[in-house]
């Protein structure tokens, strides 16, 4: 499962090649080092709104705080992101739950150590003038999908839990470069997508889509997490909590700072200010992030807090729908721990105004 595109995928696509093939080699990860500890860090997709916090960390002095080095490096897709903390050509990563989960499930080395944000928005976007009201309007509708999508695998999900008959819905497969432009000219009648990225780009072509979230549906999976090796967290627990730390450290200046924190992102990437559009865009993707972040573990804990009751449910999603026929499933208790998180934290005024800053974005999805 990859992760869908982004206003700006295709003017950085360079610089993220770029970036990648210049990242210096980490320092061995299991000595005590007295300068500052050199860690390679992988995102899951080309740097957007939705995943550029880490880019920011020297900026405002969150790696210094922490005596760590961090290179930060586009990614390719989420699984593939796992298969690079996993196979060690990165350190740590910042990937999707269902590539981790699915990495695991391929029995690959890998552990999460947070969680960033708790629902990757999967579902159905719509244009803004759509008949389709509910899930059950899809039948005798074209949907447009692109196979290798993240979301695509758990379309049956959605329409079992929603009660769709799948045998009336026409699925088509359409070109992930080409599949908003295809629904706002009306070629399908909706589109299965991520709406961190489909949302942001529908808004950028002029129009205002609608969008049907799966979690509503029971379709839920977390979204951004960070992960390592189990090596690297029974030899160096103590990097663990510097990237941890920093890594969130850096998403709460976002959730507190969310303007200044875009402008940072256009000065270390200024392809994102360049693009037509690419400055709302990661706006938009920005603030659909904070609200997925605004949930029971995050508010109530700390952020990066996993609530480890749901993980079991999480793994079956990920074993019925999006793992091959060999796939092992994973134990829960070694794939997910809370054993870095705890040390940053909002406060309650600093939650009501991240909600207060969101209220905009939670319309493109229907809550008030």
């Amino acid at each position: 499962m990859s992760e869908t595109r982004n206003i700006t995928r295709r003017s950085a696509l360079k610089f993220g090649v770029a970036a990648a093939a210049s990242l210096p080699f980490s320092s061995s990860l299991f000595g005590r080092a007295t300068a500052q500890e050199q860690v390679k860090f992988t995102l899951p997709w080309i740097p957007n709104g939705s995943s550029y916090w880490p880019m920011i960390g020297k900026e405002i002095g969150v790696f210094a705080k922490h005596n760590i080095d961090m290179s930060v490096a586009r990614g390719f897709g989420s699984v593939a992101a796992a298969q690079a903390v996993a196979s060690g050509q990165f350190d740590f990563g910042m990937v999707f739950a269902g590539g981790n989960f699915l990495a695991a499930a391929r029995q690959l080395p890998i552990v999460v150590i947070a969680t960033v944000y708790y629902d990757p928005i999967m579902g159905i976007a719509l244009r803004a003038d759509s008949p389709i009201k509910t899930p059950k309007d899809l039948e005798g509708k074209k949907l447009g999908t692109v196979p290798t999508s993240a979301e695509s695998p758990f379309w049956p999900a959605f329409a079992k839990n929603a009660g769709i008959d799948m045998s009336k819905v026409s699925l088509v497969q359409v070109d992930s470069k080409v599949i908003e432009r295809a629904l706002i000219d009306k070629q399908v009648d909706a589109t299965t997508a991520v709406g961190t990225s489909s949302i942001p780009l529908i808004a950028a072509m002029g129009e205002r889509p609608r969008f049907l979230p799966w979690s509503r549906y029971g379709v839920e999976l977390y979204a951004g997490q960070i992960v390592t090796r189990p090596e690297i967290v029974e030899k160096n627990p103590e990097l663990c909590q510097k990237v941890v730390d920093s890594v969130l450290g850096c998403y709460a200046h976002t959730l507190r700072e969310p303007q200044s924190s875009l402008e940072l992102f256009a000065k270390v990437m200024p392809e994102v200010g360049l693009t037509r559009g690419g400055m709302e865009s990661a706006r938009i993707a920005q603030g659909l992030t904070q609200l997925a972040t605004q949930r029971p573990e995050a508010i109530e804990n700390s952020l990066g807090w996993s609530d480890l009751d749901k993980i079991p449910g999480m793994i079956d999603l990920i074993m019925e729908f999006g793992a091959p026929k060999d796939a092992v499933r994973p134990d829960p208790a070694t794939l997910v721990t809370n054993r870095f998180v705890g040390n940053v934290k909002l406060t309650p005024e600093e939650w009501a105004k991240v909600k207060e800053n969101t209220s905009e974005f939670a319309a493109y999805l229907g809550e008030s």
